[in-house]
């Protein structure tokens, strides 16, 4: 196993990670043993850090059941607190309490503020008190370090990451995901801060396996190196020298074993341009379902309305390329779940974006388009919901 420096502890992470959120499930339960089959072999091959979250159906209970077993002191346990639900530090202590029983240890290694989507939602906390129940947390050796996760847009990544001295962080990576989310942008800010990064979604969930357009599986499949699709996303991830630590959520034995053996030589800075090239052809092919062909470079920003178009545009690409659902929910995470708003019914119509477009997209129009095809019924009805919680 490759293993990762963290420079904020001196902790050696395996390069890759074990996401817990996936577990194979019977008759809608967990299934245990099949489980422990598939994270005993991990932790055997030196897969050390072991990744879940309070709102994963069954995920901690079924983890801290197989770690109870002798393996505790072998793995970091990456678990987080739900901040969207807490109103009060008490909510926030009974959580984390919750944590530690279902885990069946005193402590969490890897501790994550779960899911924050802007610098609004940190501030919600900070008001809230919670830089001083961390600090009671890791003094008391409760909480060993400190982080985030991470979906919006890269200006607000950027925000967060400046706003608090974080121990590692947690943000969506893979070769379609370069330039939008906390993007390469993000990844580089963060190493040069000295912060580990944990990538999550390194294959879409899936969608950049089985997902596939034809034209671009047949790219890979044609390759004289005979790698999956799955292989080529991990290479170009762990290629990224600031790269910490790779979570699959793997629920098959073949996937554990063919994740365990590329992590073993898949090093920072040795892909190819040949590599590279290939990589590229099939994004092209991905690429040629998508509905707006914005790069994300922000040059159409700041909104005066407060419209983040870039993360707009791609949550609309997402649904064309990745199906409505998937769509939805990018959509909804990355521009409503957030103390402000920047979803596309926001825009008047001023074009002031337009003229500073490189790709001379119709702005207007396509926001038009994003609140038409991703503002239905769904959407308004998370949108209620989430006011409940005064998002």
């Amino acid at each position: 196993m490759q293993y990762r420096l963290d420079p904020k502890s001196g902790n050696q992470l395996s390069a890759l990670g074990y996401g817990c959120m996936r577990f194979t499930k019977k008759k809608g339960v967990i299934d245990q043993e099949k489980a422990e089959r598939e994270m005993l072999y991990a932790l055997e091959q030196g897969v050390n850090y072991f990744d879940t979250a309070y709102i994963y159906p069954g995920s901690e209970v079924a983890l801290g059941k197989f770690l109870a077993k002798g393996y505790r002191d072998q793995v970091y346990i990456a678990t987080k607190l739900p901040h969207y639900t807490v109103k009060t530090l008490e909510q926030a202590d009974k959580i984390f309490e919750e944590h530690l029983t279902r885990l069946q240890t005193d402590r969490i290694d890897y501790y994550l503020i779960h899911m924050l989507t802007d610098i609004g939602g940190w501030e919600r906390l900070c008001e809230m008190g919670i830089r001083e129940w961390i600090q009671q947390k890791k003094e008391s050796g409760q909480i060993k370090q400190l982080g985030f996760s991470y979906h919006g847009g890269t200006p607000e990544f950027l925000k967060i990451l400046e706003a608090y001295d974080w121990d590692f962080c947690q943000i969506q990576f893979n070769y379609m995901d370069e330039h939008s989310q906390a993007g390469l942008t993000g990844l580089k800010r963060a190493g040069e801060l000295g912060i580990p990064v944990i990538i999550m979604e390194p294959l879409r969930g899936g969608r950049l396996t089985n997902g596939l357009p034809a034209n671009a599986k047949k790219i890979f499949d044609q390759d004289a190196r005979h790698r999956s699709a799955a292989e080529w996303s991990l290479r170009w991830i762990w290629n990224h020298p600031e790269v910490t630590c790779i979570l699959s959520g793997m629920n098959d034995m073949a996937q554990v074993e063919e994740n365990v053996r590329v992590a073993e030589d898949a090093f920072p800075n040795v892909m190819t341009q040949e590599e590279f090239d290939v990589i590229e052809k099939v994004k092209g092919e991905i690429n040629a379902k998508i509905k707006v062909p914005c790069t994300g470079c922000s040059y159409c920003m700041p909104c005066p309305q407060g419209v983040d178009i870039p993360t707009c545009f791609r949550c609309l690409n997402v649904y064309a390329s990745d199906g409505w659902f998937n769509g939805l929910r990018e959509y909804f995470m990355a521009t409503t779940l957030r103390k402000t708003k920047t979803n596309a019914s926001l825009c008047v119509g001023c074009g002031k974006c337009e003229a500073h477009c490189p790709q001379e997209i119709a702005i207007r129009k396509e926001l038009k388009n994003t609140v038409k095809t991703l503002e239905r019924i769904p959407y308004r009805v998370a949108r209620q919901v989430a006011k409940l919680f005064k998002f």
